[in-house]
């Protein structure tokens, strides 16, 4: 039997600082050779961190969305790879643990990722829609106690490192695009044909392949909510949240690096100010703006998810929208700052003031889902909805 361990910040921190240092260890070589970062995986089942999310009934520790933020935050800093494997495990762990509490599959599966620590990846872009969340092309069919899928999956989130797969489709055979369920599939109950490689500008070590999934598994393990649900009421603002966690981790290490050029610049010539620090300053102000952000929409999700339709309206969905796009844009100007201000040292790789890694994983920002498409959505429910515009919520 699993006994649920009793969290504390101390504790995460504590722990989620040894995975750190063993993901920056690997940091570069992880980028430079697009591999998976397994050491750091490794590290976070040995701490017992991918099961934080699970309830302690089900041997997990109950973490917050919160904490599990600034745990993203702080692995983005060592290594945004690592991180991001870390972020999107979680953000279909939350799916699960806000949906499958009625469903008895479910919350064994819960047990298992808590006690086995098994790692879950994420397949909801598809051939022919790209990455159009709420649309799907393929059907899942059930045929009594069986429900067979198969999917052209132009990215799966570490596919082929993933002890689970959380997987989009339309409900039925003759179901509409958007009428559409999640379902789990275990490792043992799919293949993957690997059709696409992961050879990208940033990101390289989250190793998300496009794959043509085939699986076969018992009918239960489909969530018994409708996928537009769980993407209204979890998935939409644990996706914006947590990718923004690990984006302003990045930011956050790029401008200790840049202070640490300052710094050393200050020190080879007192008294006189480094060209700089007044650039290093803005850069601070950026950063700030940035933890505002996230922190404020953390606040907003906790405050809505004690009431559904709160959780599922048009005001929340435009917040957490806001979340993303200020995050993702306002990363890349921080990034290139901090280049500036390192100068030739910043540019070159493999100088302690290096920022190229964070700066082209941090491209990946805008196009989680691609800015164009949320703005697009944002629009359209602007037009019916009006701006919240109160300092109190």
């Amino acid at each position: 039997m699993n006994f649920p361990v009793k969290i504390t910040e101390e504790s995460l921190t504590a722990r989620v600082a040894r995975v750190a240092a063993i993901a920056a260890k690997c940091a570069d070589a992880v980028d430079f050779e697009g591999r998976f970062p397994q050491e750091a995986v490794d590290a976070m089942k040995a701490e017992k961190l991918l099961g934080i999310q699970v309830p302690s009934e089900f041997g997990g520790e109950g973490a917050t969305i919160a904490q599990i933020a600034e745990l993203c935050s702080l692995l983005g800093q060592s290594c945004a790879a690592a991180a991001m494997v870390f972020a999107m495990h979680h953000i279909k762990l939350c799916s699960l643990v806000e949906h499958g509490g009625a469903s008895d599959w479910h919350r064994d599966f819960m047990r298992r990722v808590a006690g086995e620590q098994l790692l879950i990846g994420s397949a909801t872009t598809e051939g022919g829609i790209g990455g159009n969340l709420r649309n799907s092309i393929c059907a899942i069919v059930v045929d009594g106690p069986i429900c067979r899928l198969e999917k052209d999956a132009t990215v799966i989130s570490y596919g082929s490192h993933a002890d689970a797969i959380m997987i989009t489709s339309r409900a039925h055979p003759d179901a509409a695009p958007s009428d559409q369920v999640l379902t789990v599939f275990l490792s043992t109950q799919y293949t993957l044909e690997k059709t696409h490689a992961w050879n990208t500008l940033g990101m390289r070590g989250t190793c998300s392949d496009g794959f043509l999934f085939k699986g076969e598994a018992p009918a239960e393990q489909i969530l018994p909510k409708p996928f537009a649900e769980i993407a209204a009421q979890s998935m939409l603002a644990s996706s914006h949240l947590l990718w923004s966690s690990v984006w302003y981790g990045i930011a956050v290490d790029a401008v200790a690096r840049a202070q640490a050029f300052v710094r050393a610049a200050a020190r080879k010539s007192p008294g006189v100010t480094p060209p700089g620090a007044l650039r290093l300053a803005e850069v601070s102000n950026l950063l700030q703006m940035v933890r505002s952000n996230v922190v404020a929409g953390l606040k907003a999700y906790e405050d809505a998810k004690v009431d559904v339709d709160k959780l599922s309206s048009m005001g929340f969905a435009v917040a957490m929208n806001n979340v993303k796009i200020a995050s993702s844009e306002t990363i890349l100007e921080i990034i290139n700052h901090a280049m500036l201000i390192c100068g030739i040292m910043g540019y070159k790789n493999g100088t302690p003031f290096s920022v190229g890694r964070h700066l082209r994983d941090a491209h990946s920002a805008q196009l989680m889902i691609s800015n164009d498409r949320i703005l697009g959505n944002t629009s359209s429910m602007l037009l019916v909805h009006k701006q919240d515009t109160s300092l109190l919520g």
